[in-house]
């Protein structure tokens, strides 16, 4: 069944045969063809974009068409059929990993400092979210609390993985969530460049993990920029698995995609 949806789409002039983006492909939706990457089937890709970030001749990117909803059983039996040894993600591992195969979907143990006397002692952190409703598919372009404010754009998880959130994020800030991965994505940029052609921003920040899948929140935001034709100042902030900021920046909107950031296209 066919389906407007995110999928890769691969320049044949650009793509010099290195391969790379076929490793980074856990579902094996591309293999090399006569010297050139190719999509084998559009039931395995996922649209995330995982690949992207290792083509070294930016022959990648992802575009909304119409193309065949991705199969995460075809995945998995393509992928026992090719190493059968081997878990989804593609490589022996004794942990879980959902059907689609995306690194951020591995089952990891992470280490954890222990509590001292001294923190176990201290008070409540105190909490700086100035509204509700949190997610964004739930704010009203309206809301008098996104009237000229500071919107950070929080992926889900590095609301969980960021332990200084409140104190060095949310404060002081408007905030929407949503998962770039798990939900729809599209819907995600209409409702943002309605906020932002209603609202009128002061800034907008978005705050991701540095799995592969949630980098398409900082394209998202682009996306919605462009569309709602409101100048306002772009910033993004990743947080690391361990639970540090590892990287921020302020991309203008004039310039290339940041390194690693999946290009959305509409065609």
């Amino acid at each position: 069944m066919k389906k407007v949806r995110q999928i890769i789409e691969i320049d044949e002039e650009r793509c010099n045969g290195c391969g790379q983006c076929i490793l980074a492909c856990a579902e094996g939706a591309l293999a090399l063809v006569d010297g050139k990457a190719r999509l084998v089937g559009e039931i395995y890709c996922d649209g995330i974009g995982a690949c992207i970030g290792e083509c070294p001749e930016g022959a990648l990117t992802i575009v909304r068409r119409e193309a065949d909803e991705f199969d995460e059983n075809a995945v998995n039996e393509k992928t026992k059929r090719q190493r059968p040894n081997a878990v989804i993600m593609g490589e022996p591992s004794e942990h879980e990993t959902l059907a689609c195969g995306c690194p951020s979907s591995a089952m990891t143990t992470l280490p954890v400092r222990p509590r001292t006397a001294l923190e176990g002692a201290s008070q409540d952190v105190e909490s700086h979210l100035g509204h509700w409703p949190v997610k964004l598919q739930l704010l009203g372009h309206n809301a008098s609390f996104l009237k000229g404010a500071d919107l950070v754009l929080l992926a889900d998880c590095a609301a969980a993985a960021y332990p200084d959130l409140h104190q060095r994020v949310l404060r002081g800030n408007a905030v929407a969530m949503g998962c770039p991965k798990l939900d729809d994505l599209e819907a995600h940029i209409v409702r943002l460049a309605e906020i932002l052609k209603g609202a009128f921003l002061k800034s907008l920040t978005v705050v991701h993990m540095e799995v592969p899948c949630c980098r398409a929140f900082l394209s998202a935001a682009r996306e919605a920029i462009r569309r709602s034709g409101i100048d306002v100042p772009l910033k993004y902030i990743v947080i690391g698995r361990s639970g540090t900021i590892i990287d921020e920046g302020l991309p203008c909107s004039s310039c290339e995609a940041a390194p690693g950031e999946v290009t959305l296209k509409t065609v």
